[in-house]
């Protein structure tokens, strides 16, 4: 009964920088992954990037790769998404999600936050 809360979304220019936070309650040690989520009006929602603890990695949907890092601060329960090099098209809701094993379904979903990104 893991619960999730984003922040750190906000409007800023394009290549801009912004890092998103995502808190949960109690520990995320148990979870196999942590990732975060990206919903656009008239889209599907769609990965952004994921961490894995152990063994530990990460994965970037392929249109952020080398602007995003994800990372995970286990003491503080909590998991980032830097965000650098901003485009007009970064700009969605954003999610952080979990998984509690590898094939599992992303099961624990956070409320959200804004992210807009101006030309």
């Amino acid at each position: 009964q893991v619960q999730l809360m984003e922040s750190g979304g906000g409007l800023v220019q394009a290549g801009g920088s912004l890092r998103l936070s995502c808190i949960a309650s109690g520990s995320t040690a148990s979870s196999y992954a942590m990732g975060w989520f990206r919903q656009v009006p008239g889209r599907e929602r769609e990965f952004v990037a994921g961490i894995v603890s152990h063994p530990s990695s990460t994965s970037y949907e392929d249109s952020v790769k080398g602007r995003f890092t994800i990372s995970r601060d286990v003491r503080k329960n909590t998991v980032y998404l830097q965000m650098d090099s901003l485009k007009p098209e970064d700009t969605a809701v954003y999610y952080c999600a979990a998984k509690s094993f590898k094939g599992a379904r992303w099961s624990e979903w956070g409320q959200g936050t804004q992210v807009t990104v101006s030309s």
